[in-house]
Parts: structure tokens; sequence; C-alpha cells
């Protein structure tokens, strides 16, 4: 593998309290960066001081939106160890996010030894709290300078990692989601599979109609019939009918999100009842007023989130009686468990920062 050239900064931060995080707002003193050139492949791998890109006005990736990124956690565990989380599958799911926009694959050995030695280096940002982690950033931009519509020819991914608390206000608390039928994200057919900016660019105006009616974050449905289930704004989105688990299948307008695999692995492990398949709304709306309906959101981020009220064509029901369900603590549990190294792993999920690959 590369060798990767390491330059530390010569100014170190002071790292803050674990009590202050927040989400996305702190960030270490270094940051990983490889460049691509048509013609000389992925190249240059390299950790520099954290510091701003300098970028031309026509540079493509500001006007065309050629961008794709991944987000994953390090977690300092009450023994003091550091372990990455599914690391491998996350650097995979770049590439996949690389492929539906066209930009160039990289060796996920690299991606995954490109976080691996960051973490490494910024090893003192990653928190102790529990509940806190060390949230990771790998991007992918096209710098090309250009006006015209076509894929990038010259590209920079990079990784920046930052301490953080818990994604949601309410932490680990009931969150509220509104079933949005007037907006749509993503179809069959487009982009909605790919982790790239213009998904996050198309949630934003529903997230915000949603807010200022007082929910969390949307609920969005399929793009064809308005109907059907497909992802929370930043999480897959799971419920409980009686004793089913069903979760929207992986259609191409959905994240394939990682936390949805760990999820799905351990009901399956545990013997239930599993189904990925098209849900509907009316059917949610129905198993909620029955007091038969779980449900929580799946993610990064946060987790696992359990939904305590959901909204829809102006009215509001109440799930679970407002309150976490048992499933959905259990699986909160059992995965923050494995993260922290508190839980067995029988799926080898957590990697201890000291090894790596194939440590």
């Amino acid at each position: 593998m590369t060798q990767i050239a390491i330059t530390r900064t010569a100014t170190p931060k002071q790292t803050p309290a674990d009590e202050t995080l927040a989400f996305g707002k702190v960030f270490s003193d270094h940051m990983f960066l490889m460049n691509y050139e048509d013609g000389k492949g992925w190249h240059n791998p390299r950790i520099e001081p954290y510091a701003p890109f300098t970028l031309d006005p026509a540079t493509c990736v500001l006007h065309y939106g050629q961008a794709i990124f991944d987000g994953l956690k390090a977690f300092r565990g009450p023994d003091g160890q550091v372990r990455l989380f599914r690391v491998g599958d996350h650097a995979r799911r770049l590439n996949k996010s690389a492929h539906y926009l066209c930009i160039p694959e990289m060796d996920p050995a690299m991606v995954e030894e490109s976080i691996r030695a960051l973490v490494e280096v910024d090893r003192r940002w990653v928190p102790s709290l529990p509940g806190t982690s060390l949230y990771i950033r790998p991007t992918v931009i096209a710098t090309e300078t250009f006006l015209g519509v076509h894929p990038s020819h010259s590209y920079l991914y990079y990784v920046i990692v930052g301490p953080v608390g818990a994604y949601y206000k309410e932490g680990m608390n009931p969150v509220s989601i509104l079933a949005s039928d007037q907006y749509v994200r993503a179809v069959k057919g487009g982009l909605g599979a790919a982790k790239t900016a213009g998904n996050y660019a198309a949630s934003l105006y529903g997230a915000e109609e949603a807010q200022k009616a007082g929910y969390t974050q949307v609920l969005w449905l399929d793009g064809v019939e308005h109907k059907y289930l497909d992802e929370v704004g930043t999480m897959n989105i799971m419920l409980k009918i009686g004793d089913e688990v069903i979760t929207p299948p992986l259609n191409g307008a959905i994240l394939a999100g990682i936390t949805r695999d760990s999820v799905l692995t351990l009901l399956r492990d545990w013997g239930l009842r599993v189904s990925e398949r098209p849900i509907s709304i009316d059917d949610v709306l129905a198993a909620a007023k029955a007091g038969t309906l779980e449900m929580w959101g799946t993610g990064t981020a946060a987790v696992i989130s359990p939904v305590g009220e959901l909204g829809y064509k102006g009215e509001r029901y109440v799930i679970n009686g407002g309150k976490t369900g048992a499933l959905t603590q259990k699986l909160y549990d059992t995965i923050v468990g494995i993260q922290y190294g508190t839980a067995p792993d029988p799926h080898g999920w957590a990697r201890l920062l000291g090894n790596r690959l194939g440590g």
C-alpha cells in the first residue's frame, strides 16, 4: 500500500470538554488529502494540518454538484481503547456513491487506511464521555476548472474528523417526524441511493417546513405515488407492527444505511420476523391508531432514534404512547455496546484502532 506522508501541525488546538460537545461544530488538528487526475489516477496520499482550501471560482463542484461523502464514527470505550465501527462497509459505500456520480473509485483498502491513519494521528480528539464519539467525514469533490456539463477530470478526496455529542437535542428520547405529502427528495432511477450533496440540498426546504410545524425531521414518501415510506431526512426508517418488523426496500431511491444493515442483522440473529417491503403511510397510521406500532430511525449520526409522534396532512399521531419502545431500546443498547466495546461483537463490526488492515 502507498505510504501516507504525515505533516503534523506546529500549533495543536485545545480539545473541547466532552460535556460541551454538539454535532459537527468542532474539528481536529489534521486532515487527510489525496488527489486524482486522468492518466495519473489517485495519488499523493497525505495528512496535513487542518486548513481551508483555495478553489477557483470556476471549480466544477461549485456549479454542477459532483460531490460525495460518507460518515462514520470512532468510539473510546471504558477500557480506553478506540474502535472504528464498520469502517470497511463505509469505504465500500463511498465507492458506490462514486459510481453514481461518475467519480473514479478508490481502492477500499486505501480509504480504510486513510481513516485509520488520520484517527491515529488525532487520537487525542476522541472523547471519552458515554454518548460522545469522533465523527469522521470522508469526502470527494470534483476540482477541474471549467464551465460545461461533463464529469470532471480531476478530484480531491479528503477526510476531516471532529468530536461530537448527540445528533438530536432530544438525545435518545422520542422525536417527532412529519410525513410530507407535498415535497419529494428522490425517485427510483435518480441519485437517492448515493450519499451526495444534491440529495441533502433537495431535503432542506421540506425539512425547514417540518421544523416550522414543530417536527424534528421529514419522513419522505415515494416520489411517484406519494404513498409508500422511503426514509427520514437523516435516517432510514423502521417500524414494528404486531410481530413483524418492516423497513422500506433498497429500491434505488433510499440510502443503504450501515446502521440499517446492522439492525436488520441483529433482528434476524434474535429470530424476529423481518420484512424489507413497501409499507404505505395509511397502514402506518392505522397501526398507530390501533396502538400496535413501534417506530424508529437508524443512522450513523443518531444510531437509533425512537419516533414518538408522526404528522400527516395536518393530523398528529402519537406512537407507542410517545415513549421509547422495548425493541428500540434493545437495539440501541446492543449497537452502542458493540461500538464502545462493552458488549459482544459477533460479526466483528468494531475494529480496534491499533489494528491495521487485516488485524
